[in-house]
């Protein structure tokens, strides 16, 4: 017995409210619900137990994934297996895992088709991989394959919108990674509801995750984004996966990093570099290249930190430039950086280190587009303005990191020894750290000044 009730579904969040409201009542959006019918199924209590898998001890369930790791195949069930990307199998944290869901998004033409395609085209020389599309026909696809070059004879394409179809012929094939692009795009006939709308990408994740536990198969999903960068749909899509990327770019730029947001199976925040080139992305084998592009003749306001993005170090270049106010209030402007903790420091710049800039606008950012978080930028920011308020260069050579805080001190952040040898591997022969960071034995090449008050770090900065 059934009846179909309606429901207004937040097409922000996927609350669900019995009526119409202008504000969904869970994540306080406006104009967000939409209306959705929906049918009602009543099911016996005995019936819904019958087919389902019992419990298991997780210690039998640990030796059949360790059995499973010596099996061969690029996605073997109870392993991790490669992609045929160095750079993706870090970011996933060691590679695909048998079973899991992942979603990459990304604004229009950053790549992700691109990246998948030539994942799929390296995965299928080993495993049976399905592309599945709605937004593309065969020969288009076929065509883009050409254009970059890749050998994906064994490639089993589909283009298709309907999941159901889908779904039957990747468990006829005996698909170990199948690939849908896009979410958006895809409908369940039996949903009333169009496809990119909130019910059907509910709907459709929640059955290719289904899918993906059942079977074992591996399933990466492509999403759209919305004009805030955020993937369209409900924020529960993002819930319903294992590992959610995101691609990130400057506009003109040719690189493109991959950053993970959300991973069960690995560290979130990792990030995978490429550059776009004729024949595709290409992996780009040293990150720090990327940004350490600086002219042979430094310039007031540039130096560089090593970051820790992910779980590696990766060296930056952070600008600042401090310019009189011509007129009106003081501008604050940070690209890559916090800037609520970016006019904080500037009061503590001011307290502690006697340098005011009440009456002047200050800019600063992170050269390449990478976007920092953690407080071990302070230091290399406070250092590039007041370089920048002293027209005096830092030495080219010289690389600092570490935090301030609100008293002057300069505290220590975690992996400073792992930063410092990125250093000196980079090049570099001088370090202004924190003290506590000071490494007990010397780094080959690496002189390292250990400081605890921010005065006596913009003093070593400049006493050349």
């Amino acid at each position: 017995m059934s009846r179909v009730r309606n429901l207004f579904v937040c097409r922000s969040c996927g609350g669900e409210s019995s009526r119409w409201q202008g504000q969904c009542p869970q994540c306080n959006e406006w104009n967000t619900l939409e209306a959705e019918q929906r049918e009602a199924r009543r099911t016996a209590a005995l019936g819904r137990a019958a087919g389902r898998p019992g419990a298991s001890l997780l210690g039998d369930l640990a030796g059949a994934s360790s059995a499973g790791d010596g099996a061969a195949g690029v996605l073997a069930t109870g392993a991790r297996r490669g992609t045929g990307s160095a750079e993706l199998d870090r970011v996933l944290g060691g590679g695909m895992v048998a079973g899991s869901v992942t979603l990459l998004g990304g604004d229009p033409g950053i790549g992700k088709s691109t990246l998948l395609l030539q994942v799929a085209a390296k995965v299928a020389a080993a495993e049976t991989v399905l592309y599945a599309t709605g937004e593309e026909s065969a020969d288009q696809v076929r065509l883009r394959a050409e254009r970059l070059g890749l050998k994906a004879e064994r490639l089993q394409l589909l283009p298709e919108s309907d999941l159901g179809h889908i779904q039957e012929t990747a468990r006829t094939l005996q698909a170990k990674l199948l690939v849908i692009d896009s979410i958006q795009t895809v409908h369940l006939p039996e949903v009333a509801a169009s496809a990119g709308g909130v019910a059907q990408l509910r709907e459709c994740a929640a059955t290719l995750v289904r899918y993906a536990k059942t079977t074992g198969t591996a399933v990466v999903i492509i999403g759209h984004v919305t004009r805030e960068g955020t993937i369209a749909g409900p924020k529960v899509l993002e819930h319903l996966v294992d590992t959610v990327l995101y691609f990130e770019s400057d506009a003109g730029s040719r690189y493109r990093i991959v950053r993970a947001t959300k991973n069960r199976f690995g560290a979130v925040n990792e990030l995978a570099f490429f550059a776009m080139t004729e024949n595709g992305l290409r992996e780009v084998a040293n990150p720090s290249a990327i940004f350490l592009a600086r002219p042979a003749e430094i310039a007031p306001g540039s130096l560089v930190t090593v970051a820790r993005e992910g779980g590696r170090p990766l060296l930056v270049e952070i600008q600042g430039l401090v310019d009189p106010m011509r007129f009106g209030n003081p501008r604050r402007v940070a690209q890559g950086l916090d800037s609520t903790r970016l006019a904080m420091l500037l009061a503590v710049l001011n307290r502690h280190a006697d340098l005011s800039l009440q009456d002047h606008d200050v800019f600063a950012n992170v050269v390449g587009g990478l976007s920092l978080h953690e407080t071990a930028s302070d230091l290399p920011v406070l250092l590039a303005l007041a370089s920048s308020l002293r027209n005096k260069p830092v030495p080219a050579h010289l690389i600092a990191f570490g935090e301030v805080g609100l008293t002057g001190e300069v505290r220590p952040v975690a992996y400073g020894e792992e930063r410092l040898r990125e250093a000196a591997k980079q090049g570099f022969s001088l370090a202004i750290v924190p003290s506590d960071n000071a490494p007990r034995k010397s780094i080959d090449g690496l002189q390292v000044i250990g400081v605890s008050r921010l005065a006596a770090a913009l003093e070593r900065a400049f006493s050349g």
